[in-house]
């Protein structure tokens, strides 16, 4: 087949050097730290700690969402803690404005001219509290501050300081005065964790560390906004072998395919799952990404994503019951037949 000699003309891009074991390792001793720190807080809940590191160090944004109460925000402000970084919280309500959230260009009658107001998006962390709360046109602002890490305000671009990280909690939509997220809002989730309810044990544990006080209080950083900067980079070299990235590709087409589904996952959902895989394998100390890296972040990656048909609805189907019927369909990279994953999370 003759090639198109334009096509030479394209320059290729530059591959990333690949991180080495101390880089790697660097990466996992910090989320180890942060991880406990964490613990301090939310107890009994150490798979929902970790998707939460994994998301902060793939560069992405996480949505909690479960019922008042759980500690959807206390993760969040632990998270946050975990970092000498700069954090902003929005409790979302119905009158809350775009410019509440991205900030407004004031008069200055001194040097008659506009200056620019930052709002509370300029942070490294933003807790975005109970964001379905809000009207939808006040969910929107967060679009851009997302997808671009920067502000547009009066055709101004106004960059945010990296990491820039959204933490945003929920109530089920189900519940009085809530309003559902848009598709282009949830898509620009990376993960998507409901923390559910605490164990007996861990709920009298619960009892004793909040009982005299904030256990947030003893929460002390032990890392910095510019030491995560630098393990987002390590953890982007992460190799990811052709035959991995195909499988990630095969697993997110069938996810358009599929009769249960009138919406599948993006192409957005694609670059998030190779990220989220990168930061799996880097926190458990590897340079290079495993299918069970992917398989057990598939669910938590696309589910929130995905919009089930009517029929699967009144047959109480769910978009992560599908995740997990084609995690279990899909072939795995140089196998011929399906094979069940080995881990698998949510």
């Amino acid at each position: 087949m003759a090639t198109d000699p334009a096509l030479s003309l394209v320059p290729r891009p530059t591959p990333l050097p690949l991180p080495s074991v101390a880089d790697v390792v660097v990466v996992a001793e910090t989320a180890q730290a942060m991880h406990e720190a964490v613990s301090t807080v939310i107890d009994g809940k150490p798979d929902v700690v970790r998707t939460s590191l994994i998301v902060l160090l793939a560069q992405g944004h996480l949505l909690l969402e479960d019922v008042p109460g759980v500690g959807k925000t206390m993760l969040a402000k632990a998270l946050a803690a975990s970092m000498d970084a700069t954090v902003r919280r929005i409790q979302f309500t119905p009158d809350l404005l775009p410019s509440d959230v991205t900030g407004v260009s004031i008069y200055n009658s001194n040097s008659r001219d506009f200056e620019f107001k930052p709002g509370a998006v300029f942070s490294n962390v933003l807790i975005a509290d109970e964001i379905n709360r809000a009207s939808p046109k006040t969910q929107s602002a967060l679009l851009e501050c997302m997808e671009e890490d920067q502000v547009t305000v009066d055709g101004v671009g106004y960059p945010l300081p990296p990491p820039f990280l959204v933490v945003a909690t929920q109530n089920p939509v189900e519940m009085e005065g809530t309003y559902p997220l848009p598709e282009a809002q949830r898509d620009r989730f990376t993960a998507r964790l409901t923390i559910g309810y605490p164990s007996p044990s861990a709920e009298l544990d619960m009892i004793d560390s909040h009982g005299a006080g904030s256990p947030l209080d003893d929460v002390e950083p032990v890392t910095t906004a510019a030491e995560v900067t630098q393990l987002i980079e390590t953890v982007r070299t992460v190799h990811v072998s052709d035959e991995v990235r195909r499988y990630v590709v095969d697993l997110v087409t069938a996810t358009r395919r599929h009769p249960d589904l009138r919406l599948g996952a993006s192409p957005r959902a694609t670059l998030h799952l190779i990220r989220t895989a990168r930061a799996a394998a880097a926190i458990d100390g590897r340079p290079f990404v495993v299918p069970d890296d992917v398989q057990s972040l598939a669910s938590v990656v696309l589910g929130h994503r995905l919009l089930p048909t009517a029929e699967a609805q009144v047959s109480r189907r769910t978009p992560f019951d599908v995740v997990d019927e084609l995690i279990r369909r899909v072939p795995l990279p140089g196998m011929a037949s399906p094979t069940p994953p080995s881990r698998r999370g949510r």
